[in-house]
């Protein structure tokens, strides 16, 4: 029996032995050491990471939570708002209430005023005033307003125009005669004449001239010149006169009356050259281009140009204040001539000469 218990006991120490062996040998080695401390740190590492992603979902649930009260803030002021709006749409529908009383008020009124009026209408009407009396007196306000009375124009013949009709005259055609002479209407030539007498009167005398190659209108327009001091081209136009600044008689002007645009060619196209103002006096087969102003009218008698130089010289000479003695319209149109004539005549029969 002793001898058995010293085995199991040799036993036992060299177990011991042999764990203090591999105990000193695995100090001395050192490997299981760099793998604790390898793992130590990967633990680290991982909860490192996992305190990110505590932090980060943190931080989403902070963001989601601002989202939710921003969004649950507009929603409350998008409610303020629809009733503010519902508030508002109710005021405007009150005002819009209002002013339709008001207008329909107004307009009950208007039409009381316009119906008392047209009772009153009625009643003068009754009275004994005709349509045809109301238009007469219309005419006679109309021909009071004239530059001269209606049988002035009537007897100067400036309302006869031509056979032919150029499309920018044929506004100021009234009617055609049964033998196809075009006629003028003598309220709207009187309109152009006094439109033509303010759009002359803005240039003073000597930055105007007056172009006539007609023979019948040398006469007045002589006349013309005398009378307001422009300067006047009859029988011949100088080629040249307002464009070539060589020629000694070179004459720079600001506006050109022409009296005809077929006949005074070379002058209206002098003038749109140098690009000065057109005053022209045009009947219904004349082309009024390039003008600035028109005049309508009969071109080709001298009566109907006696009238029309008469009526643009007395009104330019008003207009500027220009002190000349102006004959009367027979003197223009050639009737005293006329009259003197007849004198001479009627003498001579007497006297049996």
């Amino acid at each position: 029996m002793p001898k058995k218990i010293k085995s199991e006991t040799s036993e036992a120490e060299v177990s011991k032995e042999l764990e203090e062996k591999i105990i000193k040998d695995i100090e001395k080695s050192g490997v299981p050491e760099e793998v604790a401390e390898k793992e130590e740190k990967i633990a680290e590492e991982i909860e490192e990471k996992l305190e990110k992603q505590v932090d980060d979902k943190n931080r989403l649930e902070e963001k989601i939570e601002k989202k939710e009260m921003k969004i649950a803030e507009e929603i409350e002021k998008d409610l303020e708002q629809t009733g503010s709006l519902k508030n508002r749409q109710a005021v405007l529908e009150k005002k819009a209430e209002a002013e339709s009383t008001t207008a329909e008020k107004e307009l009950e009124e208007k039409k009381k005023e316009v119906l008392e009026k047209a009772k009153k209408l009625v009643e003068k009407i009754s009275e004994g005033v005709s349509t045809e009396q109301l238009k007469e007196q219309v005419k006679v306000k109309k021909r009071t307003d004239m530059l001269v009375p209606l049988e002035d124009y009537v007897k100067t013949g400036i309302y006869l125009g031509t056979r032919v009709v150029t499309p920018c005259m044929k506004p100021f055609v009234y009617r055609r005669r049964a033998d196809g002479l075009a006629i003028f209407n003598t309220d709207t030539i009187d309109e152009k004449l006094k439109e033509g007498i303010e759009y002359l009167s803005k240039f003073p005398p000597e930055e105007i001239i007056l172009v006539c190659k007609r023979q019948a209108g040398w006469k007045a327009a002589e006349m013309f010149s005398q009378f307001t001091g422009i300067k006047v081209f009859t029988k011949k136009y100088p080629a040249g006169i307002l464009t070539n600044t060589s020629l000694p008689d070179f004459f720079e002007n600001e506006l050109t009356i022409v009296t005809d645009s077929w006949l005074d060619k070379n002058a209206l196209n002098d003038t749109l050259n140098v690009r000065k103002k057109v005053l022209m006096i045009s009947d219904t087969n004349n082309f009024p281009r390039g003008a600035d102003k028109v005049v309508i009218g009969n071109n080709k008698s001298a009566k109907s140009l006696g009238i029309i130089f008469y009526l643009l010289a007395r009104g330019y000479c008003k207009a500027r204040s220009i002190e000349a003695d102006i004959p009367d319209l027979d003197k223009w149109t050639a009737e005293e001539e006329k009259k003197i004539e007849i004198r001479k005549v009627e003498t001579n029969a007497v006297y049996g000469v």
